[in-house]
């Protein structure tokens, strides 16, 4: 994820208490959004309505999923809810709740929105590309193509890969943990330089020693999109964009830069500052902050063809896909694993899936998609979040859908 929400939880509270945020973000933008507590009788409702489901296994898959997505924004308290299916029959999209909370405009099923750090996989891929043509190697250390970059308080680019920025195992502090997410509510069109973010987080010291843990880290993914740059003379999103969104036709998908704006059909997103308090509009915000690491926009049908195009070869040469798909744990207790830009998790009827997890301030996303052609992406246009629940309503969503009518299914593993 781009955001670290307990840290942003806290410091957007203090920015409301100390009255910071109120003329950088649109009239009405404090309204209260009506939620239902998670009360013992929230509870029993949602149990209700998923164990009504019809017998039929398709069926009882879409009353699950429909549960969950209201669950998400009555007892999880976001306006609104969608998630988008897809196999080899065709497409899906169901959605509840709405687009802002004034006028309660409905949910577009057709929305764009912020993907956070899905941005990761389409960053990942392209450098992969690169890797196929031989312009990097994913073993050479990140001084061959950033000298000099990687310096001071024990962090080393001479000492760490590429493939550890990518999997997560450089030990490279996360930027998000020493920055202060007031500075883009009290400027949030502000421009992020990625160079500048990187210094934030080789203020301090490495997590542990390249190569010896794994810990996830937003600070290698700019490093990542400052290699593609350095190597190809182009903006890691103009080879996004010719590398991928231009082969596989993704018109709902885009690399902003500096655009505040979202394109298209999209739902307002908000955070919530505080268990209590009013949600905030940050629909408007300069991407920079996310970067290679989390600044994309994109829509559920986009996002799923990109993920059965990946995984059906479709973008990378097998040897390529092989080293993304390679994973290790990551120290969870969920089983989830993580490769190249890529995680894969298993499903509660056996199996595995691979995808990302993304939250941009605004909104919370999350992808995932099997080798036998299913693919489901879940939105929900608030974030962070009051509670962790709406995460984990969110990954149940993503699950369901991707369980959708199989009693058993059995999706491999590399």
């Amino acid at each position: 994820m781009i955001t670290r929400k307990r840290a942003f939880r806290g410091a957007l509270t203090l920015t409301v208490a100390l009255g910071f945020a109120a003329a950088a973000l649109p009239a009405g933008a404090v309204e209260r959004t009506p939620t239902v507590e998670r009360t013992p009788a929230a509870e029993a409702a949602y149990a209700r309505a998923t164990a009504s489901a019809p017998s039929n296994a398709a069926a009882a898959s879409d009353a699950r999923l429909r549960a969950l997505l209201h669950r998400l924004t009555t007892v999880d308290g976001a306006p609104g809810a969608s998630v988008e299916m897809r196999d080899r029959r065709g497409s899906a999209v169901l959605t509840d709740g709405v687009a802002d909370i004034e006028p309660r405009t409905p949910l577009d099923p057709d929305s764009r929105f912020r993907i956070g750090s899905m941005t990761k996989t389409f960053t990942a891929t392209a450098l992969l590309l690169l890797v196929e043509e031989k312009r990097v190697h994913l073993d050479a250390p990140v001084e061959r193509y950033l000298p000099g970059v990687v310096r001071g308080h024990g962090n080393d680019g001479r000492r760490i890969t590429v493939r550890q920025l990518l999997q997560h195992t450089s030990g490279l502090p996360d930027f998000l943990d020493h920055f202060d997410p007031r500075d883009i509510v009290m400027d949030p069109l502000a421009h992020r330089d990625p160079l500048d973010l990187v210094n934030i987080a080789l203020a301090h010291p490495p997590e542990f020693a390249p190569g010896a843990g794994w810990s996830y880290s937003n600070t290698g993914y700019l490093l990542v999109g400052m290699i593609i740059e350095r190597v190809t003379g182009n903006t890691y999103g103009e080879e996004i964009e010719r590398r991928v969104i231009e082969p596989l036709g993704l018109s709902e998908t885009s690399v902003p830069g500096d655009d505040p704006t979202i394109p298209g059909p999209h739902p307002r997103g908000y955070v919530r500052p505080g268990d209590d308090a009013p949600l905030l509009d940050i629909t408007a915000v300069n991407p920079s902050v996310g970067g290679a690491a989390g600044g994309m926009i994109s829509s559920g049908s986009d996002v799923n063809r990109f993920l059965g195009a990946l995984l059906g070869g479709e973008l990378l040469h097998p040897a390529q896909l092989r080293e993304m798909m390679r994973t290790r744990p990551t120290g969870g207790s969920d089983g989830r694993r993580y490769g190249l830009g890529l995680e894969s998790k298993p499903l509660p009827r056996g199996g595995r899936y691979w995808g990302h997890t993304g939250d941009f301030l605004g909104y919370e996303t999350a992808a995932g998609a099997t080798v036998d052609g299913r693919q489901a992406t879940v939105m929900v246009n608030l974030g962070p979040g009051s509670s962790d629940a709406q995460s984990d309503d969110i990954q149940a969503a993503v699950e369901t859908a991707l369980s959708r009518g199989r009693s058993a299914v059995s999706v491999g593993q590399r």
